[in-house]
């Protein structure tokens, strides 16, 4: 569910030879999420020469673009055949041993159904459940959004408070722009909050206070297991929060902190002491005056957080995303709210939701039931629905054998075809496996698919190469018989 391992030089087949993969992602990544719409997503690179075997959108490119924008793929391009895309998938999307896999594959221009298994039926998604999360944080917060952590004054001039705004992806260093995790840091929150310190003429000591108070409802979710708690796969939930909820950005696994706001906000004190600041020992709650702000830093945009989530599969930044979706849909910040604002934002997109149940929106919970044609439909809205503020999730979906949760997918024959190809969010609980994304087919279609797993036999690595070989099968036949 969690970790992303960023594979250096590491080598991946695919359709058009062997390639390092820096190379295989400079051409490919691009392609694959800019041409759903002319001009949505900037095309850096041109399109190669086509050769007899290998369509242009599949080929490496041969130099850098001169041009802002990409074309859209052929609205002419032939569609696959059901009865073909059926023979060639129910070859390869079986289960290894127990449990059932259902599926949907749609042509994404047109809507129609190209592959249809029980893709009705109601199945725990695991980690694809934080598809759901992206379009309703982009729906109703939108891309550009940021959320502000606070240090305000309180009515004791040498005290104050820390305010968490929502960003749990806090960095214990300076502010850096270029980041995502870290563009707001505490070294720069304290030594402004010196400053004003020095310019109000207030000397300390000082008492550093937390004001966690955004969100609301209890910290952990019930429905979660605790195993998977201790595990490290997510941790009780505050309004801020370093690394994401995790004591190093780089410790990805294991123990967290049980309470991040004090936590971030003992890292606070400590940044405001080495700013020169003499520090009261210890951190408590309390609320500041929101009239007297000392300092305030802004997080990564909303899209730069959604595609975060997606990449990696961060289950606490998934929550995150999640409350403050609820506060911005009229919901209370609890994770009840969450899912029924989750559930709200897919109704407006035109999504059927009254099938589902949620349970929390990262996807740990078991009690969760989301139909692959749900997950097929979400995908549809992010690549080529009307609201373009969705596609601004394009570039979280990790892409086969190159980065976030497939980076190490993809890399043997059977599967090799879809490498660079295939961009999907994954899923994996004990008995649970999903993959939902998008490919462009040998004849340049753009397919949207969803396979979910459940039941399956616990730890069966073959249940994933089921998977990914049926996604590569949609990426490498044109399907017409």
């Amino acid at each position: 569910m969690m970790g992303v391992k960023n594979g250096g030089a590491r080598w991946v087949s695919s359709a058009w030879g062997r390639l390092k993969w820096p190379v295989l992602l400079a051409g490919v990544l691009l392609c694959l999420s800019a041409v759903v719409v002319a001009g949505v997503v900037p095309g850096l690179l041109t399109a190669p020469k086509p050769s007899p075997s290998v369509p242009a959108w599949q080929q490496e490119p041969d130099r850098l673009a001169d041009v802002s924008g990409v074309l859209p793929l052929n609205a002419d391009a032939p569609l696959p055949l059901p009865a073909e895309v059926a023979r060639q998938l129910d070859a390869t999307l079986k289960p290894a041993g127990g449990g059932s896999i259902s599926g949907m594959v749609m042509d994404a221009s047109t809507g129609k159904v190209l592959f249809d298994r029980d893709a009705n039926a109601n199945r725990i998604p695991a980690s694809n459940m934080k598809l759901l999360t992206a379009v309703a944080a982009l729906k109703a917060l939108g891309p550009e959004s940021r959320f502000t952590t606070r240090v305000l004054a309180s009515d004791d001039p040498s005290t104050v408070v820390l305010t968490g705004g929502g960003d749990v992806l806090l960095g214990a260093s300076a502010s850096d722009p270029s980041a995502v995790l870290g563009r707001a840091g505490l070294a720069s929150l304290a030594s402004d909050t010196a400053a004003g310190l020095a310019a109000a003429g207030v000397k300390g000591p000082i008492t550093v206070k937390v004001d966690d108070s955004l969100f609301t409802g209890a910290p952990l979710n019930p429905a979660w297991s605790l195993d998977d708690v201790a595990a490290g796969e997510t941790a009780p939930l505050f309004s801020l929060a370093l690394n994401s909820g995790r004591y190093a950005p780089e410790v990805l696994t294991g123990p967290r902190p049980q309470d991040s706001a004090v936590a971030t906000a003992q890292a606070f004190a400590e940044q405001l002491a080495a700013a020169g600041v003499a520090v009261v020992p210890g951190v408590e709650r309390g609320k500041g005056l929101p009239a007297k702000v000392l300092a305030a830093a802004e997080s990564a945009a909303v899209s730069e957080q959604v595609d975060l989530m997606l990449e990696s599969s961060d289950n606490f930044l998934a929550e995150a995303l999640g409350r403050m979706t609820a506060l911005a849909s009229g919901q209370k910040a609890t994770y009840d709210g969450a899912t029924a604002a989750v559930r709200q934002r897919l109704g407006e997109l035109g999504i059927a939701t009254g099938s589902m149940l949620l349970a929390d929106v990262s996807g740990l919970a078991l009690e969760n039931q989301v139909s692959a044609r749900q997950f097929v439909e979400v995908v549809r809205a992010i690549t080529s629905g009307p609201d373009l503020s969705l596609r601004t999730a394009l570039d979280g979906f990790p892409v086969a054998g190159l980065t976030g949760t497939l980076d190490d997918r993809y890399g043997d024959a059977s599967t090799a075809e879809g490498a660079g190809l295939v961009r999907a969010k994954t899923g994996t609980l004990n008995t649970v496996i999903a993959l939902s994304g998008y490919v462009v087919d040998a004849d340049g279609r753009l397919l949207v698919f969803s396979f979910i797993g459940n039941d399956l036999e616990p730890g069966s690595a073959a249940n994933k190469v089921a998977m990914d070989r049926s996604a590569s099968v949609l990426a490498s036949c044109g399907c017409r018989g």
